[in-house]
């Protein structure tokens, strides 16, 4: 009889440690998970991204002022030059003769002019014909200047000092000068000197100020990284969309579109690598802040009450549960966010993510209805 009583004693005694197991899994199985991440201090960077295009500092389109045809050509692409050096000249037969006529025209009518006031002052001839044999000479003075000065223009010289970028025209091709569209003979850019000129959107230049600095790449070179400072931004958009004089029709197709302002910058080049025309892909650093306290950008949250995160804390069994610490957000990186909370120290987890532990809700409603229990043993 004892036996059976022992056998029933060890039964109860395991089923209570069995119900007690079963109770303490449905709990942990309705325990929310968390993804938390470590509270942080670090140095923040504040960055406007844009794209842009290298230029040389200054360049020049070397172009004639009279139309004739092209000589010769005395220089090279990538050749150096200074300013002065003739680096072209133009087959002037034409205005040559031109120049040879207007001497001649000029000698006759001094010649002319002399007589006429010789005999004018002997009464032979009349004021009026004093006034036109002077006017005839004044003519023909300047025809002639006008003709040397086209005789001199022959000779194309260098604008300035640097280097010839692109090909120049070849000797032959026929040089039309015009205000409007010259025959361009070749380029001369100064290359000591970079700018990259880019293009930012409206809802970010209000956060770049002259002097900033910024970092890009090209193409060309993707581990190269380049250093930049804003040098110059411009008060107008790149397509002067305000300007009332600008036709009806492109007032409306730039209203819906967006409004881009350039922004210049110095970009020193001491390995001579950018070429101009290379597309620059800037990182414009427009705010820091040092060792601040920061967390990831995913675990600010928000509610009527403002910006929170879930501080995770853990109870004596290592259960994880969230408390809101409500903060002050200040400056965004690319990942994290600078905050302020008297709650909120290094090293503290905080939630990033969450997911609610799946629920058997077979399980659940038999234990909440008093019926069922632990499984059998």
């Amino acid at each position: 009889m004892k036996w059976k009583i022992l056998i029933v004693v060890l039964l109860l005694i395991g089923a209570a440690a069995g119900y007690k197991f079963y109770d303490e899994t449905i709990e942990e199985e309705k325990a929310p998970v968390y993804e938390t991440a470590k509270v942080i201090r670090k140095n923040l960077i504040k960055t406007v991204s844009a794209t842009g295009t290298v230029q040389p500092k200054n360049s020049v389109e070397v172009s004639s002022k009279i139309t004739a045809r092209i000589k010769e050509v005395l220089v090279e692409e990538n050749e150096s030059v200074y300013a002065g050096q003739v680096v072209a000249i133009l087959d002037g037969k034409d205005y040559e003769a031109t120049r040879d006529q207007a001497q001649f025209a000029l000698t006759n009518a001094l010649q002319k002019l002399k007589r006429i006031d010789r005999l004018y002052k002997i009464g032979a001839k009349s004021l009026e014909e004093l006034e036109d044999a002077q006017y005839n000479y004044d003519k023909a003075k300047t025809d002639l200047e006008k003709a040397e000065s086209n005789v001199d223009e022959m000779i194309i010289t260098a604008p300035m000092d640097g280097v010839v970028v692109g090909e120049p025209l070849t000797a032959g091709s026929m040089a039309v000068q015009g205000s409007n569209n010259p025959t361009v003979i070749l380029r001369i850019a100064d290359l000591s000197e970079k700018l990259v000129k880019a293009k930012v959107d409206e809802t970010d230049i209000g956060s770049i100020k002259v002097g900033e600095r910024a970092n890009f790449t090209v193409d060309a070179y993707p581990d190269e990284k380049f250093s930049a400072v804003v040098s110059k931004i411009s008060q107008t958009d790149t397509a002067n969309s305000w300007d009332s004089s600008s036709s009806s029709s492109s007032s409306s197709s730039t209203s819906n579109s967006v409004i881009y302002y350039y922004v210049t910058f110095y970009a020193p080049d001491d390995k001579n690598l950018l070429l101009p025309a290379m597309t620059a892909r800037l990182d414009i650093i427009v705010g820091q802040s040092k060792n601040a306290l920061c967390v990831p950008i995913e675990a600010i949250k928000t509610d009527g009450q403002g910006s929170y995160v879930e501080k995770i804390i853990l109870d004596e069994r290592g259960r994880q549960s969230a408390e809101k610490v409500y903060l002050t957000i200040g400056m965004y990186g690319e990942e994290f966010v600078e905050v302020t909370a008297d709650k909120l120290n290094v090293g503290d987890d905080v939630s990033i993510t969450y997911q609610a532990a799946e629920k058997k809700s077979s399980s659940n409603n038999n234990r909440r209805g008093g019926m069922g229990g632990p499984p059998p043993f």
